[in-house]
């Protein structure tokens, strides 16, 4: 996010230069940055933005907050690069982003080990998160100059078509859970399209932030194409109140998607909202249940639990109900809980003290309310570790079913047809994505027509994917990312007609 007149204190993170900033660690919201309502103008604001590492609950860094000032000159010079930013050919936009891959993978170690130090992630997921980045670039490289061609339509008139023109400075509130990746996601693609950028990131992650902005730098990106600014949540809104932004795309949390949502319309702006999710993972009676249970506690666990696509709610037939829970917890004894710096490590710490206090009330509920719960094999007293588990005998009003549960809590619901395990999956306000595992394919892709969710995986785990469009219905969001759905979200669909 920006806007600024910026009045450049460079302060150095390795190589990389980085303006005053501000962010305020949220105090609450699974995902992101919470989006407090109005605060009251007596209320201190946040001087700085603290970098925490969640293994050691040591301070890395201090950053001073940014300025309105510095803010609104950095939205100055974000709308001149934009100006000249969507006149540059897509061709030579397109190579830009080859370098960007060059880079990313080139630095992948670095930025892995950042990301891990900031928000606990395992760090050889950390390296996949940065190499999946790199994936995205390639990938929009490739096939940029075709997504963005003018589309003819045939008319009465000599010649009728449609053109794809960039919107101009586009906000991107990003969350902490996939700090390259989410950014990546949301970046690449709009940048292409011709926009430019402004980033505020998750308060936990601001050197994670820094350095994003450090990758476009070195990949030769023009100066304010990409800029991160280190704001709060007032500054934000601001932001978007002022018209200082033409569009916005959050990935957060639905409370931060509420307010978003609410100021972004009062002043008719384009949105892209990716919120919660609790996604449902249906085994059918006639499912490999080996597999499906051992890829279920991979579902659940990866990130730590900590992402909006994990599987969150397993809904499984009773006749395979005791072999699904034998493998999954098979496969949970065989994860190493631990240093989250350490390759051979599978499940990490949570990424802030206020998660891991929501995780332990979501678990005290349910317990409250009668589940049977089975704990993993591991347990650690320094870091803000959470002890993966399985809940059992549960009820539709415990807390691990009603809410986003972010974090290695696994709640198994037994079910005795295909059509109560439909109406279980849809259950919930949200409705990001789904798995089905069966050995019959037809039956499955006949259940998934009936699934209310933006993407539902048959036999697998799901994950997002480049080339495939990514995003929710009902309180799971807004619009698409990815694919050549999510490069025209913040673009003019603009219609020219030509007669004699």
């Amino acid at each position: 996010m920006t806007g600024k007149k910026q009045s450049v204190e460079n302060r150095k993170y390795g190589t990389l230069k980085s303006r005053s900033k501000n962010l305020v660690p949220p105090k609450q919201g699974v995902k992101n940055m919470k989006t407090a309502t109005t605060k009251s103008k007596t209320q201190q604001r946040p001087t700085r933005i603290i970098s925490i590492n969640p293994y050691t609950e040591e301070v890395m860094k201090k950053y001073p907050v940014m300025s309105t000032f510095e803010l609104n000159g950095q939205v100055g010079l974000s709308r001149e690069a934009f100006l000249k930013w969507r006149d540059v050919p897509v061709a030579d936009r397109a190579a830009s982003l080859k370098k960007l891959a060059e880079v990313l993978r080139a630095e992948k170690r670095r930025y892995a080990e950042l990301i891990t130090a900031e928000m606990g992630k395992p760090i050889k997921e950390a390296l996949a998160e940065v190499e999946k980045c790199a994936v995205l670039a390639d990938y929009y490289a490739e096939n940029a100059a075709q997504f963005l061609l003018p589309e003819e339509i045939k008319t009465e008139a000599k010649k009728s078509y449609v053109t794809f023109q960039p919107l101009g400075v586009v906000l991107a509130v990003m969350p902490w859970n996939f700090p390259f990746w989410q950014a990546f996601r949301f970046g690449v693609p709009a940048i292409t399209a011709g926009n430019v950028v402004l980033l505020k990131h998750a308060s936990n992650v601001p050197q994670t932030a820094l350095a994003i902005e450090e990758a476009f730098t070195k990949a030769g990106f023009p100066e304010n194409v990409f800029k991160t600014a280190l704001i709060d949540v007032q500054e934000t809104l601001r932001l978007i109140d002022d018209d200082l932004v033409d569009a916005v795309s959050l990935t957060g949390s639905n409370r931060a998607g509420e307010e978003i949502g609410a100021h972004a319309g009062r002043r008719i702006k384009k949105v892209v909202l990716e919120l919660g999710g609790s996604d449902p993972y249906i085994v059918l009676d006639d499912a490999d249940v080996e597999k499906a249970g051992r890829m279920a506690a991979n579902a659940r666990m990866v990130n730590t639990g900590q992402s909006c696509i994990a599987a969150k709610r397993f809904i499984v037939m009773d006749r395979v109900a005791d072999e699904f829970l034998k493998h999954f917890m098979a496969r949970l004894k065989e994860m190493k809980m631990g240093d989250p710096m350490d390759e051979a490590t599978d499940i990490g710490t949570v990424a802030r003290k206020d998660i891991l206090d929501g995780l332990k009330e979501q678990l005290r509920d349910a317990k409250a309310k009668g589940a049977r719960v089975l704990m993993g094999p591991q347990t650690f007293t320094n870091g803000l570790f959470f002890t993966p588990c399985v809940v059992l005998n549960t009820k539709p009003d415990m807390k691990v079913l009603t809410e986003e549960v972010f974090g290695p809590i696994a709640p198994i619901i037994v079910v005795k047809s295909e059509d109560e395990a439909i109406s279980v999956a849809n259950r919930t306000e949200y409705g990001l994505g789904a798995s089905i595992w069966s050995r019959n394919i037809g039956r499955a892709e006949r259940l998934a027509a009936r699934i209310d969710a933006g993407t539902v995986t048959i036999n697998d785990m799901v994950k997002s994917d480049p080339r495939l469009p990514f995003g929710g219905v009902k309180k799971s969001g807004i619009g698409r990312e990815l694919s050549h759905y999510g490069l025209k979200e913040f673009v003019n669909v603009k219609t020219i007609v030509v007669r004699e």
